[in-house]
């Protein structure tokens, strides 16, 4: 026999893919009519018009529909109201743990800018995602944003259920949250110190991120106030560095490691983007940016090269149209899953 109850049980196993909660537990299911095997269920939605709105359709049509009994499953898709959202708001302002209690957090750093440290930080969490893992990346360049640009969400802007509860965006099966996300992105920012400081702690501790298994950082380049407020603010955080192998490269991103370890942040290891290029037709390679200096790099901060990457025109062009390399299968992309496996096993998850 088909009952609320039973339909109930079932429900319990649909999430919210924003929220990452089921949504009986988050009061979304809001009325339920049974007319022998055919099955009338009415959801709110946190969000009205909520992008994701028809996978959550799909998951309470597979659920309900595995019920012996049901023949036929039909949905409507309404809104909560202002009050009821403010609820779930407070419920799960309530509810929250600190966002770095059970979540292993990499920072991603580098000693200046256009080496790649953002495209390495994007497709690290990416390729984290695909084995298998929970992971948020926080974009804390925040006058330098390019995060957006390399996931495809220029334009996409979070939703708020609150003032204090913001929902990441989720791409690429990861969560993230960037400064591009609410300001234009040719607009200039033109913020001190202490107003860069506050927008990291509102993407801290404001944004609803659930539960994690990693947080990547990708840091601003170079050893400013910001690098060096996140290395001092967040416990048990390890730190990854991404250079090139030109000399000037190097030199300038040992100052950062430096600041790391003398905050007593380990370094697990560096990776060295833009290695060589390898001839597509010939498979000759060349060392165009030099060679051996991040090796003397890593022996000096005793720590060792995790990956090499290659100058590649794919790894661009994706990253130029929001498509991370890391998300597509093919020999590229093993650069990054490679990255991401030695991470994970150098940064065991806490879970």
């Amino acid at each position: 026999m088909v009952t609320k109850e039973r339909i109930i049980n079932a429900l319990k196993d649909v999430y919210d893919p924003e929220i990452g909660r089921s949504i009986v537990e988050l009061n979304m299911v809001d009325k339920i009519d049974i007319n022998e095997g055919k099955v009338t269920i009415d959801i709110k939605l946190t969000i009205k018009g909520c992008p994701l709105q028809n996978n959550i359709k799909e998951d309470v049509i597979k659920k309900v529909s595995a019920i012996e009994g049901v023949d036929e499953v039909s949905v409507n898709m309404g809104a909560m109201t202002d009050e009821e959202r403010q609820k779930l708001a407070e419920n799960m302002n309530r509810q929250k743990k600190p966002i770095f209690e059970k979540t292993r957090v990499i920072v991603v750093g580098s000693g200046k800018g256009g080496v790649g440290k953002s495209t390495v930080s994007a497709n690290l969490a990416v390729a984290l995602g695909k084995l298998g893992y929970k992971v948020g990346l926080i974009d804390a360049d925040v006058l330098g944003f390019s995060i957006p640009r390399l996931l495809g969400i220029v334009g996409e802007r979070p939703y708020a259920l609150d003032e204090n509860t913001i929902l990441p965006i989720e791409k690429y099966g990861i969560k993230v949250i960037s400064m591009g996300n609410f300001a234009d992105e040719d607009t200039p920012l033109i913020w001190r110190g202490p107003l860069l400081g506050g927008v990291l702690e509102q993407f801290m501790n404001d944004v609803y991120w659930g539960e994690l298994d990693y947080m990547i950082l990708d840091l601003p380049p170079g050893t400013g106030d910001i690098p060096l407020t996140i290395m001092q603010k967040i416990p048990e955080q390890k730190f990854l560095l991404v250079t090139t192998p030109q000399a000037s490269a190097s030199h300038v991103a040992g100052r950062i490691a430096y600041m790391a370890q003398k905050v007593n942040i380990d370094v697990i290891g560096i990776t060295e983007n833009m290695s060589y290029f390898e001839c597509p037709d010939c498979h000759k390679r060349y060392n165009i940016f030099g060679e051996g200096e991040t090796e003397k790099l890593a022996k000096e901060l005793k720590t060792e090269i995790l990956v090499k990457i290659p100058i590649d025109i794919k790894i661009r062009e994706k990253s130029d149209i929001g498509l991370p390399i890391a998300f597509i299968n093919g020999p590229e992309a093993e650069y990054y899953i490679e990255l991401a496996k030695k991470v994970a096993e150098k940064v065991k998850p806490i879970r």
